[in-house]
């Protein structure tokens, strides 16, 4: 199969001002503009922005584009392979890799929790996870669920299906939302990651090819890596976030890897909580269909639109035939503890879903799924309450990230339940390794990413009530502090921290 390669025009976009990287005026004057390249392409590397194993353009096409001699590319891309950030082989281009000191795949954020776990006194605070608290209505809907529940108790109980009150209800907020649905679109499972699992068990093979956004929810690469699949990530834009998503990266990845499938969060992104538009919305329909690729839409976060006046059409919406599959859950917006989600999508594949199930588990228990047709009847009131509240919270933690670490960059998205935040330096890692021991536990950037990328990033949610926040900061201040990062040779910008 063909190697991806980055466009030289993308190169040149990502890039931004390469030139005035890591530097002030004096030094950039004195620098070598190789110098500055390779540091800008070092940088995407870490972020992420530029994948491991794809190619970089060629030499002439990228000076070209830059605007620079083509012996300032070449000793570029040199610099860039000397430190272990290319790989070059005999006839065919070079591609992106990180150096064996790097760490791949979350083996240092391993050791992490292995050091929370032997000092959990210390765990004062943790924003590994991002979920709520139940509202108040929860007991409620329980309490109507149990007199519901009689009418079921002549079955045996097993619905692989779901119990048809709840589909009708999923089905009329689908509707409600511009997605005519009917109740058989509707599969319930046991929370959207079951969901996802199922579809990956159904429309993926061993080494199958499944296009992801980068970054993105990390139990979604682990899913994908454990039916035998390769997760292929296209970086989201984040400095663009009336569109974020790289949708020309999204097209041409599906030519290049000839992927069948992609899983993508386009409702509040899960790190970075942003939204794609509705064009977007529509070009991605269009994408699925001229490549020939279904889209699994993670809807997870769907109802927690902080900044947006009106909510963009689901993108199944904008599909012609079967190319989008949706995926939703009551977790976010109710409670992580009531594990119930649901599948949309048509029936044909429905029947498919049914037939691998039954070697997974036998149904949704039928209380829970009671429980969330209650709430989602009165859902209006509850999640306007839990929007309110997770909107106080993240203006707590902004508050206090500008005070006690005000170098970093927090780039709040337009909803869902955490902040996105650069680092000064690739440190990530090392910082969550180090935070238990001011009473905080953190999930470290690589976690939302593949191969080691995004070490100068940390999600940061803002789901804990805000005095915990503010106290949660000033730990990672005091963690941050505590970090004394390897002296950069002041001859060699490729020195990691």
């Amino acid at each position: 199969m063909a190697t991806r390669v980055i466009g030289a025009a993308g190169l040149a976009r990502d890039l931004g001002n390469w030139r005035d990287i890591g530097a002030d005026e004096a030094a950039r004057r004195a620098r070598p503009a190789y110098l500055a390249l390779a540091e800008g392409i070092r940088l995407l590397i870490h972020d992420g922005r530029a994948p491991l194993g794809v190619a970089l353009p060629s030499e002439r096409d990228l000076a070209a584009t830059l605007g620079v001699s083509r012996t300032t590319i070449t000793s570029t891309y040199a610099l860039l392979r000397e430190h272990g950030y290319l790989i070059s082989r005999q006839g065919s281009r070079s591609t992106v890799a990180l150096p064996p000191a790097v760490p791949h795949d979350g083996e240092r954020p391993a050791r992490s929790i292995l050091a929370t776990m032997s000092q959990p006194e210390l765990a004062t605070v943790d924003l590994t996870y991002a979920a709520m608290a139940a509202p108040a209505e929860m007991q409620e809907s329980y309490a109507a669920a149990l007199q519901g529940l009689p009418t079921y108790l002549g079955t045996h109980g097993m619905d692989p299906v779901g119990v048809l009150a709840l589909r009708e209800a999923v089905a009329r907020r689908y509707t409600a939302r511009g997605l005519p649905t009917e109740p058989g679109q509707i599969l319930i499972t046991l929370g959207a990651q079951h969901g996802l699992r199922l579809l990956l068990n159904v429309l993926t093979a061993p080494a199958a090819r499944v296009l992801i956004e980068h970054p993105t929810y990390p139990n979604a690469i682990e899913a994908i890596r454990d039916v035998g699949a390769r997760p292929v990530p296209v970086p989201l834009l984040p400095e663009n976030p009336s569109a974020g998503w790289d949708l020309d990266g999204i097209r041409s990845a599906a030519r290049q890897t000839a992927a069948t499938l992609a899983y993508l969060v386009p409702d509040f992104n899960n790190p970075t909580g942003m939204l794609l538009d509705e064009a977007g919305r529509a070009e991605l329909a269009a994408i699925a269909r001229d490549t020939r690729m279904t889209i699994v839409v993670d809807e997870s976060m769907a109802d927690l639109g902080l900044d947006v006046d009106t909510m963009p059409p689901p993108v199944a919406a904008f599909g012609k035939g079967a190319e989008i599959v949706t995926i939703g859950s009551a977790s976010k917006s109710f409670w992580g503890g009531l594990r119930v989600g649901w599948i949309r999508t048509h029936q044909s594949l429905i029947t498919k879903l049914l037939g691998i199930r039954s070697t997974v588990d036998l149904g949704t228990p039928v209380v829970d799924q009671l429980a969330t047709v209650h709430l989602i009847e009165n859902a209006d009131a509850i999640l306007e309450l839990r929007r309110d509240q997770l909107r106080a919270q993240r203006s707590a933690l902004l508050t206090a990230l500008a005070e006690e670490l005000p170098e970093w960059k927090v780039s709040p998205g337009a909803g869902g339940m955490s902040v996105w935040a650069q680092l000064p330096a690739p440190v990530s890692t090392a910082l969550a390794a180090t935070a238990p021991n001011h009473g905080v536990l953190l999930a470290a950037g690589p976690r939302f990413g593949v191969q080691g990328a995004f070490e100068r990033f940390l999600r940061l949610p803002y789901t804990h009530s805000e005095g915990d926040l503010r106290i949660a900061v000033k730990g990672i201040a005091a963690a941050y502090d505590a970090l004394t990062p390897r002296a950069a040779d002041p001859l060699n910008p490729l020195t990691l921290y």
